[in-house]
């Protein structure tokens, strides 16, 4: 079927999709969200497994994941831009096509180069599925449900990110390591034809792609990404110096040669809405407080508290059960109450489970360990979908790609932050590294929840009618 009969023959979103339609493109929706998130954490425990099977050395395969994060991070607001021009649905199905394409070229690589080849262009698929799926949702869940759908949203990146070293665990105990990639297909297929026949047209701007401001973008984050992660594993100052003042000089030129645009690749039109700002602000600050204690933890109940392996992973499990209790539940009062006061309320939490899990006794009950990590759960979780809805709500219709991208580079961006931070933290502090890593993520927290209470007296945006939201041209 070409794009054209495929664009031609699938229903336009004006206020969201019927409900027994919208239940579809919500499965092919988040089957793939789930896919593209867990391959960012599932091949970290294979590494080990890659290098022996393909005669690399350590050092070499930790590209396996780095590319795949890089490309990743550098193409998220690009395609964006893209979805905002083509369709958000073609840039969904095209990323998502590829990634499972990707994963089958992963799943036979005889080498370390043909497995980075392939998994740059899965992290290119990766990044056609991620940066236009929260406008997805938008379109596809009716106004008074969008609450709902970024719940539902939150709970599937949250569950994949947390859950991820467990699957890949799981599987590589009764499989070879190419099982990890395998696995993808037949899930990518499924939603591919779920896909194709429910995912809706959305409304598509007239303006030129801007392929320079695209490449530059690219570049940027590519470099920023680059930087940080070469700092987290200790790389020559001067480098990782080179590496980020290019990102930051890319990003400034970016900005001068888009000042005046209607819709920048680098949205900076959007960054100028307070509100807008604000959510971005204090997703980074969440997602770097997830990257610091799902890094830092494990050395934490191992090294500090002197617990198994089996125990470690027992001990993480109620972050992400709550998580999956919350989310949807934080959804639908998003939908009623302000997201400054509910995000507040969850970084507050999420805050304040920090702290105590960095104050553990020195012997403590599993009990101890269990109320703690679920005060986090709650917290992160209660977050996460209501500042979605106002980063989403807080950015005009035509303009709904470009804040999904946002959306993406905020928790990716944030990800990788706060995993760099950890590694700082053990560098500056050895073994106790996990409790110093604890605590900044309390302090990372209370930043968030400070910026999220802000929002009740940003300035406020004129909200769009949901029919203006969502009617094609």
């Amino acid at each position: 079927m070409s794009t054209a009969t495929i664009s031609a023959n699938a229903p336009i979103a004006i206020d969201g999709l019927e409900a027994k339609q919208r239940r579809w493109a919500a499965a092919a929706i988040f089957t793939a969200l789930a896919m593209a998130s867990l391959d960012t954490a599932i091949a970290n425990i294979a590494l080990p497994a890659i290098a022996t099977d393909l005669h690399s050395t350590p050092a070499d395969v930790i590209w396996v994941v780095n590319v795949y994060q890089i490309v990743l991070v550098a193409t998220l607001l690009p395609l964006a831009a893209l979805g905002e021009i083509a369709g958000h649905r073609r840039v969904y199905l095209a990323g998502l096509f590829l990634f499972t394409l990707a994963s089958f070229a992963c799943s036979c690589a005889w080498s370390l180069p043909t497995l980075l080849t392939a998994r740059v262009l899965q992290g290119l698929g990766a990044g056609g599925i991620l940066s236009v799926n929260t406008a997805l949702v938008r379109f596809v869940y009716p106004g008074r449900l969008e609450g709902r759908g970024f719940g539902h949203n939150a709970l599937v990146v949250a569950t994949a990110f947390t859950l991820g070293p467990t699957i890949a665990s799981g599987i590589l105990a009764i499989g070879p390591w190419s099982w990890l990639f395998a696995i993808n297909i037949p899930f990518g297929l499924v939603a591919i034809l779920i896909g194709l026949r429910t995912l809706p047209r959305t409304p598509t701007a007239t303006h030129a792609f801007d392929f320079i401001g695209a490449l530059m973008a690219a570049a940027c984050l590519g470099l920023f990404v680059l930087g940080i992660g070469s700092a987290a594993h200790h790389a020559r100052p001067g480098l990782v110096l080179i590496e980020l003042v290019s990102a930051v000089l890319l990003g400034w030129i970016l900005i001068r040669r888009q000042a005046d645009s209607p819709a920048p690749v680098l949205p900076i039109d959007l960054f100028r809405k307070p509100v807008f700002a604000l959510s971005t602000a204090t997703a980074i600050c969440s997602f770097a407080v997830q990257g610091l204690a799902f890094v830092s933890l494990p050395f934490y109940f191992e090294d500090i508290l002197g617990r198994s392996q089996v125990e470690t992973g027992f001990f993480m499990t109620p972050w992400p059960l709550v998580v999956a209790i919350m989310a949807p539940i934080a959804g639908r009062l998003s939908d009623r109450h302000p997201a400054g006061i509910l995000g507040g309320l969850g970084l507050a939490l999420l805050g304040f489970g920090m702290a105590l899990l960095a104050m553990l006794p020195v012997s403590p009950h599993v009990l101890d360990i269990f109320w703690r990590m679920a005060i986090c759960g709650c917290g992160f979780g209660f977050f996460q979908a209501p500042n979605m809805k106002a980063l989403m709500s807080s950015a005009p219709p035509d303009r709904s790609g470009s804040a999904s991208g946002v959306v993406a580079t905020a928790r990716l961006t944030g990800q990788t932050i706060g995993a760099a931070l950890a590694a700082l933290c053990f560098g500056l502090s050895g073994r106790e590294g996990a409790t110093l890593a604890l605590v900044l993520g309390a302090i990372f927290a209370a930043v968030g929840c400070g910026m999220s209470v802000l929002r009740l007296v940003a300035a406020p945006q004129a909200k769009p009618s949901a029919l203006g939201m969502r009617s094609a041209r």
